[in-house]
């Protein structure tokens, strides 16, 4: 009686560990071993804004592959390990990117600086690339003889709310009237033209692009010193992410092969020639 007790007993464990496994269609589910945790299992969900502008994504178009920053994040995917058929794109504003609080992607991309206070709320890769604060105005304006600093300080100025731009501008021109801030690069485009600023301050690869293909009679007056070399995009991440150290260490990889440096020399101008103001 005693053994055949103790082998029901058995057969019962047997048949709850059974039941308490898991299926085939569970361990589907999970994350493999070595998997990353993406928002969506198995996709990579990349965020940027609406609209995107050349040379940092083509024909507003980040799924393309084509300008600086859509080709980086494709670059980074592939480090990850998620072909192109595996990166989904999302639509955010610069402001909900850089909101505190978490976020419906993996990482944003958005010529994004990064800095100390934005890091209180954020993650960041390493950057994936350096730039300097330009200042373009239009031929024939008030600021199209200015050649230094203190040229410029009696002038209207103008940049995107919220941007190392402005900041760029307020502190190393300080002009006489506060900086204008507008909504978005656009709005700091016809700002100019319209005259209702004598100058914009936008980042260099912008201001070449801007200067050579949207604004007629466009020039580029010198680039703000401080911020030559000291502007550094990185990849957004939620603050404590899980994706910050593998991010940053494809980032780094991309950097060290060279292939930062092919991409920045395909996709955007070389800026010698803008000089430093003083």
């Amino acid at each position: 009686m005693r053994r055949a007790r103790w082998t029901t007993l058995a057969a019962i464990a047997a048949l709850t560990l059974a039941a308490c496994a898991p299926t085939d269609e569970d361990a589907s589910e999970a994350p493999s071993d070595g998997a990353l945790a993406t928002v969506t299992d198995g996709v990579l969900t990349i965020a940027t804004s609406d609209p995107a502008y050349e040379p940092w994504v083509v024909d507003n178009d980040p799924t393309s592959g084509e300008g600086f920053e859509s080709a980086v994040a494709y670059a980074v995917a592939d480090q990850l390990g998620f072909d192109k058929d595996h990166v989904e794109w999302t639509v955010a504003s610069f402001d909900q990117i850089i909101a505190p609080g978490a976020k419906d992607f993996d990482f944003a991309i958005n010529q994004v600086s990064i800095s100390d206070e934005r890091e209180a709320n954020l993650d960041f890769s390493s950057p994936y690339y350096t730039t300097s604060q330009a200042v373009v105005t239009l031929e024939g304006s008030a600021g199209a003889e200015a050649t230094t600093l203190a040229d410029l300080k009696e002038l209207k100025i103008g940049a995107m709310v919220g941007t190392t731009s402005l900041t760029a501008a307020q502190e190393a021109i300080d002009p006489s009237t506060p900086v204008s801030p507008f909504n978005d690069n656009d709005q700091v485009k016809q700002a100019l033209t319209a005259g209702l600023v004598d100058a914009i301050v936008v980042d260099l690869p912008t201001a070449l692009y801007i200067t050579a293909a949207e604004l007629d009679g466009g020039k580029i007056v010198g680039t703000l010193p401080d911020s030559a070399g000291g502007d550094q995009f990185g990849l957004v991440l939620d603050k404590g992410s899980a994706l910050t150290t593998p991010v940053t260490e494809a980032v780094d990889a991309l950097r060290d092969d060279g292939t930062l440096a092919d991409l920045e020399a395909q996709w955007l101008t070389d800026a010698a020639g803008a000089p430093v103001l003083q």
